[in-house]
């Protein structure tokens, strides 16, 4: 299953960081971010969806609530190797 490219333009009523964890949450479940990867810096995550830095930290914030992801300071940030189950 291919995720489709993320758009920040798009119209909708959903908080951007919201949409931003929600598709790269999607991308984690699609095998297109594989289990216990290092995500890329912040910043670089910003440059690559086009979206504010905060935008990035804060949608960060939003899947480590969700268990999806782990920071471990001065190393990175990485994508959990057990998924919890997807909410419907």
């Amino acid at each position: 299953m291919s995720v489709p490219p993320f758009d920040p333009d798009q119209d909708s009523a959903e908080y951007i960081y919201v949409r931003l964890a929600n598709h790269i949450e999607a991308r984690i479940r699609a095998g297109e971010l594989s289990l216990g990867r290092r995500l890329p810096a912040e910043r670089d995550q910003a440059d690559e969806y086009g979206v504010a830095y905060l935008t990035v930290r804060r949608a960060m914030k939003e899947l480590r609530e969700r268990g999806l992801i782990k920071t471990v300071v001065g190393r990175g940030t990485y994508i959990v190797d057990d998924l919890p189950p997807q909410e419907d």
